[in-house]
């Protein structure tokens, strides 16, 4: 009787990377993987480079491949290949500091808050709830009329800046100090 094989489904980080006509490097898996798993956070390089750390020491990872640290050079050059094939979001924020997130295949545009007090930067999507259809088709719109002119690697960032609920809040609960005569 002849050995059945079965065939194991491709990994779909390998599969994203090949199909984007990148490496299947142990550090592009780490980086992609993480940012995939964290679709909702966007991460400077330093907090990128901290985050996959901890990871790695919390998983106990040692050295070898895909292992040891992924030094901050490395990890700038992988996170700029994977912003320019399409599959992470870079935004520039109120600070002029970079920010990282994995970008959805389907979503052309990604509304964020940026608290101008507290730094924190929010995804909308869920705060836009039935409107965010009339964003990504607004976003499209836009995109197809630049690639009409010949335009090209287009992609849109929409942040929407001001003061956070909770620091509004505190800015409001916050004692006045008293005026002595």
């Amino acid at each position: 009787m002849p050995a059945v094989t079965r065939l194991s489904p491709p990994d779909p980080i390998d599969a994203l990377l090949s199909a984007h006509g990148l490496r299947r490097t142990g550090a592009a898996r780490l980086v992609l993987g993480w940012l995939l798993a964290h679709p909702d956070t966007s991460y400077t390089h330093a907090q990128l480079q901290t985050a996959l750390q901890d990871a790695r020491a919390a998983d106990g990872e040692g050295a070898g491949e895909g292992g040891g640290t992924l030094d901050r050079v490395t990890l700038y050059r992988l996170i700029d290949r994977l912003t320019q094939v399409g599959l992470l979001l870079c935004r520039v924020d109120v600070n002029r500091v970079r920010r990282y997130q994995a970008m959805p295949a389907s979503v052309h545009a990604l509304p964020h808050f940026e608290c101008q007090s507290c730094h924190r930067d929010q995804p909308l999507q869920g705060a836009l709830q039935g409107n965010a259809l009339d964003l990504e088709v607004a976003a499209q719109s836009a995109l197809q009329a630049l690639k009409a002119l010949g335009y090209q690697g287009l992609s849109l960032d929409l942040a929407v800046r001001g003061v956070c609920a909770d620091c509004a809040t505190a800015a409001s609960i916050a004692p006045t100090p008293a005026v002595t005569p």
